[in-house]
């Protein structure tokens, strides 16, 4: 039988109010939450795992040990990945038009501190991480067609917040992984910045529909240089294609490009208490993929957020 290569995506939530805090709860192996987190996971058993929501060290600290914690519960993901955020990476300058200098929101990405709730990658399978492309320094204006703020027909905030403000609020990574019998897979992730807590000029929707629309310029050859072949796209949107505040449009054009599938289409992956259920992690996999099952796994003890995990052979 051909190999069956599941991948998994999970916004944990666990960003801690601090740096170094995660870590402390890892170790300390007594809070609930991880805990849930942690047989979320297990019982998944993905072979690749892209988490959002975890805080960043420059050490990999806190992942490593997160790791570690998986496998002391009999799931092994020895390879970890994770870049620089821009999550807490503070500019300047007034980024959010607020008024105010130092906030959270004067970020490249929104953080209370440096790495706050950013991203990683497990693998069962080495990492290639000498071959990682981070888009996560593209400027936000340099994104062809690009929809940036405006207030009163001036940039918003500012111009010179405009010219080095980044378009990822966390990131935007391919990452090759290789398998042992299919070959290199190549993982295209991503978590976006919630397209609501602005104002008319509409900075963080905008924002949000730039960081997905990403990614159908990239599968057509106009950023970077996409996959030739057996890649995955996933992560959090934070858009759903048809219900919320955000510019679904994004989202449902990619989900229409012929290079992607789309294995659970309109399930909802998070509820909230203010919209409810709504569809905003995703897996979408290659076209040259077999899907052999998927599902959403929900445990309100864990995260909002559901765990997504999709089945795939070649």
């Amino acid at each position: 039988m051909a190999d069956i290569l599941r991948v998994a995506t999970f916004n944990t939530e666990l960003g801690r109010k601090g740096p170094g805090l995660l870590l402390r709860d890892v170790l300390a192996d007594k809070d609930p939450q991880l805990a849930a987190v942690l047989g979320q996971i297990t019982n998944a058993k993905p072979d690749l795992l892209v988490l959002q929501g975890v805080d960043y060290d420059l050490h990999l600290t806190a992942l490593t040990a997160f790791s570690a914690s998986l496998a002391k519960k009999g799931h092994e993901m020895p390879y970890h990945f994770s870049a620089k955020p821009n999550a807490g990476l503070m500019t300047d300058l007034d980024l959010d038009g607020d008024g105010k200098l130092g906030g959270a929101g004067d970020a490249q990405g929104y953080g209370r501190f440096y790495g706050q709730g950013s991203m990683a990658v497990l693998s069962r399978y080495p990492i290639i991480s000498e071959d990682v492309t981070d888009f996560s320094g593209l400027l936000w204006r340099d994104l062809p067609d690009a929809i940036l703020p405006e207030k009163n027909d001036e940039p918003f905030p500012s111009t010179e917040a405009l010219a080095i403000q980044r378009l990822s609020s966390h990131g935007h990574w391919s990452v090759p992984v290789r398998h042992p019998t299919l070959g290199v897979v190549t993982l295209l992730t991503y978590h976006a910045s919630p397209p609501v807590f602005d104002g008319p000029e509409d900075r963080n929707g905008k924002r949000n529909h730039d960081e997905t629309a990403f990614w159908y310029q990239h599968l057509e050859g106009i950023i970077g240089t996409p996959p030739t072949a057996r890649f995955v796209l996933l992560g959090d949107s934070n858009l759903d294609p048809e219900r919320g505040n955000g510019r679904g449009e994004a989202m449902r054009r990619l989900l229409d490009h012929p290079r992607l599938q789309d294995p659970l289409p309109k399930r909802p992956t998070v509820n909230w208490d203010q919209t409810g259920p709504m569809r905003v992690d995703y897996i979408l996999p290659s076209s040259d993929w077999i899907i052999e099952d998927a599902q959403i796994v929900a445990d309100p003890a864990a995260s909002r957020h559901s765990l997504v995990w999709v089945d795939l052979r070649p």
